[in-house]
C-alpha cells in the first residue's frame, strides 16, 4: 500500500467505477477493514475537499464514537430502507449496499448521483480512518495520486 508523501494517507488503490457502478474493493482494504464478516456495507458522503465517500458497515460503526448513529437511526442500520437509497442525517448522506463475494459493490444511479460520481470515473480508495474505507474522488491527495502510476488499479 504506497504512502505518496510523507506522514500521508495510505493508498490501497485506484477503483474504476464500472458498469451499473459497479466498484471492486481493493483486496487489501477488504482484509484490513474485516469485510468478510459483513453482508452489507454503510456508505456516507466524504467530505467536501475529498468527495466520494466512506465504506464501513454496522459491526464496526456499532464499536466506534459513531454508535450512536447507528443506534438512532435503526432503519439504515437495520436494512430497512431500500438498497441503495440516499437518506440525509446531519448534512451527510448515508445509504446501505450488499458487499458481493467479489469483493464489490454496485452504486444505483441514485447513490451514484448523491455522491458526485459517475460510471468511468476513478476513485481513490484509502485508508479513511479506522472506521471507513475512503474512496476519494477529488482534492489534494487525490490529484498528487495521478502522479503515481505504481498505484494499482482495481476494475
Amino acid at each position: 500500500m504506497p504512502q505518496i508523501v510523507k506522514g500521508g494517507k495510505y493508498l490501497f488503490g485506484w477503483s474504476r467505477v464500472g458498469n451499473q457502478g459497479k466498484i471492486k474493493i481493493p483486496p487489501e482494504a477488504y482484509e484490513e477493514y474485516n469485510l468478510k464478516k459483513d453482508k452489507y456495507a454503510i456508505l456516507f458522503s466524504g467530505s467536501k475537499t475529498s468527495g466520494g465517500f466512506g465504506l464501513s458497515s454496522v459491526r464496526i460503526l456499532k464499536n466506534s464514537n459513531l454508535k450512536e448513529l447507528i443506534d438512532k437511526n435503526t432503519l439504515l442500520a437495520n436494512y430497512k430502507i431500500p438498497k441503495g437509497e440516499v437518506i440525509e442525517l446531519k448534512n451527510k448522506k448515508y445509504c446501505w449496499l450488499k458487499i458481493y463475494e467479489d469483493k464489490s459493490i454496485t452504486l444505483p444511479d441514485r447513490a451514484l448521483k448523491a455522491f458526485g460520481i459517475k460510471e468511468n470515473d476513478s476513485l481513490l480508495s484509502g485508508r479513511g480512518s479506522h472506521l471507513a474505507i475512503g474512496f476519494i474522488a477529488k482534492g489534494p491527495i487525490f490529484n498528487e495520486a495521478k502522479n503515481h502510476p505504481e498505484i494499482e488499479i482495481f476494475e
